[in-house]
């Protein structure tokens, strides 16, 4: 696939004589330049990549976008903008020829639920008949393609690289998680959104914004930008639901549980058996049997049935995806063990994630049986949620199990001391290794226990001092596991 720099260019840059330069690619990291390529440098967390545009032409490159900065004379055009990664998104999107213009995209974000949300509304467009993929925290989930784990919102060029395949391999519809840090980089800026969803907003991501009121405005950014033929899906049953309402530019379709949203359950139940009841959505009744456990999850239902009906999938599609999707890899997944207890895992990550799963698997323990929690924090990430979590963890469980979950490069001793800060009571054990600490909980059950494992979901690795460690809370789980 080829375009010419002029083209790639001529909605960011002001100059009228840009030349016709053949482009056979674009990058943001210098290693990957190939002759030809146009190479995009981006000032990051920790490199700037204004300081590698000498590798880059070294490498081949036909053509460079700066910020402006004064980096010298260069042998190769240089285009000079204001937003490198605004222009990373619009130069990707037109080298790719724009492919979610021609595809149904519904975009989700939100703290918590973006997964489970997406996989409900993937199962219900696959009942519909659609060739459906999903992109998010799985990686990109398509029939034909490998599953790669990647951030949870690609890169804007990777990202419309996939989009350009999957609309090259018949795919019409594509259910996308939104990450606050994909909207506030500009990664979907030239995403052609027909459908938003947003699940709520707690505390998280503040390393990175700073303060709740920014980690809301870069969600809200996802809402404020859309066609007037777009419709917005928002779940009320948060604080934060109204105001993205609010300041929404296009038809809001509002969830809620009770009868004061456009979308609700007229009844519903909650048990070890998952969520059943009835959602009315206009004058359409659904009715839902889902293996799906938990309040949470049913927002989670609710804004994805809101999402089918106003796609105007039938009934018959909606209530199948609802049926149909049993559970979500790394999300409340539930594993019968041999001595007659239950591992659970879930991605939770958050506190608020974490007083969500924890009060509802709480409220399903059987007597007498007890609640063990292995848990961890993630280094070099939001340090004031740490007490939080392991104040949670000992108001819900009966004993945790500390344990390391991706330190990444900050020392593991000063996130456990960290984590410690939250307890009050000293019914906990910490341990250096993973693996150590959960097979631990597992031997020690008896029946009715329930061992709830959070954090990494389905994550096969830890991440230290930047190297993924092969590891799987899954595969040690296995070892315990019923055979029938």
């Amino acid at each position: 696939m080829n375009r010419t720099l002029d083209q790639l260019v001529k909605g960011i840059s002001p100059e009228n004589d840009v030349p016709a330069v053949l482009i056979h690619g674009i990058t943001t990291h210098s290693d990957q330049v190939n002759p030809g390529h146009l190479y995009i440098a981006i000032h990051g967390t920790n490199l700037d990549g204004h300081d590698f545009i000498p590798q880059a032409i070294a490498n081949g490159a036909a053509a460079v976008i700066t910020n402006g900065r004064d980096v010298g004379q260069l042998p190769v055009p240089q285009i000079k903008v204001a937003n490198p990664r605004r222009a990373a998104s619009l130069t990707a999107a037109e080298y790719y020829g724009h492919p979610s213009r021609d595809m149904t995209v519904v975009g989700i974000t939100g703290t918590n639920g973006k997964t489970t949300t997406a996989g409900l509304i993937v199962a219900m467009l696959n009942a519909a008949g659609s060739k459906t993929a999903q992109i998010g925290t799985l990686g990109t989930v398509a029939e034909g393609y490998p599953l790669e784990k990647t951030l949870t919102t690609p890169d804007p060029i990777a990202l419309h690289k996939v989009l350009f395949e999957l609309h090259q391999d018949g795919f019409t519809h594509i259910v996308m998680e939104a990450s606050s840090h994909a909207i506030d980089q500009s990664r979907v800026a030239d995403v052609d959104f027909n459908y938003t969803v947003f699940t709520n907003l707690s505390p998280e991501h503040l390393d990175y914004h700073g303060t709740m009121a920014d980690y809301f405005q870069a969600k809200l950014k996802l809402f404020t930008a859309l066609p007037p033929s777009a419709t917005a899906i928002v779940n009320m049953e948060t604080e934060y639901g109204q105001a993205v309402s609010d300041n929404c530019t296009v038809p809001v379709v509002a969830t809620a549980l009770a009868k004061t949203g456009d979308v609700f359950f007229k009844d519903y139940q909650i048990s070890l058996t998952g969520i059943h009841g009835t959602i009315q959505a206009g004058k359409i009744t659904y009715r839902v049997d889902s293996l799906l456990i938990g309040k949470f999850n049913a927002e989670n239902i609710l804004c994805a049935t809101a999402a089918g009906s106003a796609m105007g999938l039938t009934q018959e599609a909606i209530e199948n995806g609802l049926k149909q999707c049993s559970s979500i890899p790394g999300r409340m997944e539930s594993f019968a063990l041999r001595s007659g207890a239950t591992a659970l895992i879930d991605y939770a990550h958050t506190p608020d994630a974490y007083d969500k799963v924890l009060s509802t698997i709480k409220d399903m323990v059987v007597e007498p049986g007890r609640m063990y929690i292995v848990f961890g924090c993630g280094g070099d990430r939001d340090k004031t949620k740490r007490a939080q979590m392991a104040a949670s963890a000992e108001k819900f469980g009966d004993y945790c199990h500390v344990t390391p979950d991706n330190p990444r490069t900050e020392e593991l001793a000063a996130i456990t001391a960290d984590i410690l800060s939250g307890f009050r009571r000293q019914e906990y054990a910490v341990f250096d290794d993973r693996g150590a600490g959960l097979r631990q909980a597992l031997e020690g059950t008896a029946e009715n226990d329930v061992v709830v494992i959070l954090g990494k979901g389905r994550e096969d690795y830890q991440e230290i001092n930047g190297k993924q460690m092969p590891y799987s809370d899954l595969e040690i789980i296995n070892e315990f596991r019923d055979a029938h």
